[in-house]
């Protein structure tokens, strides 16, 4: 039991230094040595968890994936209208940026052309806000007219657009700067009272405060 427990903790520690080291680094000049350093582990243990470095930025996107999927189904669970859910998310989204390599690194190694499946969270992410602005075109929150394929590529160009600008101002990271985005666009996107659209950015500032 002890082993298991101390093996879990030790993978755990790689894929964190893992992040951390293809954020800074990109994928490309990324090395084994340099992340089993940062993990305070030895090479060989390294190679026992991860055979290679392919391995280990595929366990880092996988594991990014995952912790933005559970992100989105607690906004989805929680915030009752589909453009709601989507505010909390972005919100809580640009906090994770800021808060946890993993999620950043997955990101970065999604639009990193060195790295053979790119792309792959990224496409999932555009799927997803893409989703929620369906539905809520379908439970009457967007005015008529409105592109849901054209709100979905302004959303996902600014949260993708703030985590390439965080790594050199954290100031993009910040819960106000994604609210102040929502602030421009969301009276073009709903129709919604100015109360109500006032209520929904409120979520998203809940959300971030949870990250």
């Amino acid at each position: 039991m002890v082993k298991q427990v101390r093996a879990a903790f030790t993978r755990q520690a790689l894929v964190r230094a893992a992040a951390e080291v293809f954020a800074d680094n990109g994928y490309a000049r990324a090395s084994l040595p340099a992340i089993s350093r940062r993990a305070g582990v030895s090479a060989g243990a390294l190679h026992f968890h991860f055979p290679s470095k392919d391995e280990l930025a595929g366990e880092v996107e996988r594991a990014a994936t995952h912790a933005v999927t559970e992100m989105t189904r607690h906004c989805r669970r929680t915030r009752g209208s589909a453009l709601s859910a989507l505010i909390a998310a972005t919100h809580q989204l640009v906090g994770a940026f800021a808060a946890d390599p993993v999620t950043w690194a997955g990101f970065r190694l999604s639009g990193d052309p060195a790295w053979r499946d790119r792309a792959g969270l990224l496409d999932w992410w555009h799927t997803w806000v893409h989703d929620m602005l369906r539905q809520a075109r379908d439970e009457g929150e967007l005015t008529d007219g409105v592109s849901t394929e054209g709100a979905a590529a302004a959303v996902v160009a600014a949260t993708v657009g703030f985590e390439v600008l965080g790594s050199r101002d954290r100031e993009w990271l910040s819960t106000e700067r994604m609210t102040q985005f929502w602030t421009f666009l969301l009276p073009s996107l709903a129709g919604a009272p100015e109360e109500d659209l006032t209520r929904m950015l409120s979520y998203g500032m809940a959300e971030a405060a949870r990250t």
